[in-house]
């Protein structure tokens, strides 16, 4: 395949708009660039993961290629995932060729933090507008446990560094487990509001099996976090979104806004506007289900043409289902871990 990649033209009032049979248009997608990551976080992945051979993995140019057909068809909102999409080698030629599509308003990253000290600058000059960054811990102890090999000061120098870049705005994200950090829900909002950073608080997602604690037993769901917040603060919830499932909330005394991702309390399924492409190149209909279209296949098939691309994703949307299945009181039907799916 070719390493040139051309530049779409501008979405029109003709582009193909990507609707799904229950009527929901899709505007925003997740790209997952690799499954590998420097630390373990034990809701994520298993302690001894296998990884993708990188021979299944898209390259950087299929990326990009795939990310312009969706932007070419009204897609406005990219986010680059992982595992840890900035350990991927060359990571940046995918920033730099997919910022600056014409169509494209909202280019963000999620990230551990622990490469941003090298990146962020980078980042913001390809186009990066906003940046989320994993945060479950300000311990440098239990921060080692939930992740099993990171170093806190190593993701605190990062979230300095996305601060000095000049991002629009930097979200942390902090998945909170009952008996392993849900004390730490206003030591994270009081970090929050110091820095003046947003923070999402995300319910558990039952991706994969996991041997470190039963998910069932540490569901601290996020009525509960606001309960706790609420003693301390006045929160008023906000109609604010940013294309994704937070529901957010406003301080009085502060800027920081505080979120909510409830995957089991509050589902989101009826206003879902995402899909993911896995680094494998699946793209993956819905979090919670295997619906999936191999755009592997596509991309690399020499017959193939970029109107066979879009014309694929299109299709794909008749797939996309109504919602996830997610139990805690049951071993999850989904199987793979949240790395391979993308953040």
């Amino acid at each position: 395949m070719s390493s040139v990649i051309e530049k779409p033209q501008p979405a029109t009032a003709q582009t193909p708009v990507l609707i799904d049979r229950f009527g929901r248009q899709v505007n925003y997608l997740r790209i997952s660039v690799t499954d590998r990551c420097d630390l373990r976080c034990v809701y994520c992945m298993s302690e001894d993961m296998q990884f993708v051979p990188r021979s299944r993995l898209l390259t950087l140019e299929e990326i990009v290629q795939v990310g312009a057909a969706f932007v070419n068809l009204g897609v406005s909102k990219l986010r680059i995932t992982g595992g840890e999409p900035l350990v991927r080698k060359n990571v940046m030629y995918v920033f730099d060729h997919l910022g600056g599509l014409p169509g494209l308003k909202d280019f963000t990253l999620t990230t551990n933090g622990t490469q941003l000290s090298r990146y962020a600058r980078d980042l913001r000059a390809a186009g990066v507008n906003r940046i989320n960054i994993s945060l479950d811990s300000l311990q440098p102890e239990r921060f080692k446990q939930i992740t099993r090999t990171g170093e806190l000061a190593k993701v605190l120098d990062g979230i300095e560094a996305a601060r000095d870049a000049g991002f629009d705005r930097i979200k942390l994200n902090s998945v909170v487990l009952k008996y392993k950090n849900h004390d730490e829900v206003l030591d994270l909002v009081a970090f929050a509001r110091q820095k003046g950073l947003d923070i999402s608080f995300i319910e558990e997602m039952p991706l994969g099996i996991v041997n470190d604690h039963d998910r069932a037993y540490t569901y601290y769901s996020s009525d509960q976090i606001l309960e706790d917040l609420r003693r301390h603060y006045t929160l008023t919830a906000t109609t604010e979104s940013t294309g994704g499932p937070s529901r957010y909330y406003r301080m009085s005394d502060s800027p920081t806004r505080i979120g909510f991702i409830s995957p089991h309390s509050h589902n989101f399924c009826s206003s879902c506007n995402r899909v993911r492409l896995t680094a494998e190149g699946r793209l993956l209909l819905c979090l919670g289900q295997e619906h999936s279209v191999d755009l592997r296949r596509i991309v690399r098939d020499t017959t193939s043409s970029r109107e066979a691309l879009s014309q694929a994703i299109i299709a794909a949307m008749a797939i996309k289902p109504k919602g996830h299945d997610f139990n805690l009181a049951e071993q999850p039907v989904i199987f793979r871990h949240m790395n391979h799916t993308g953040g």
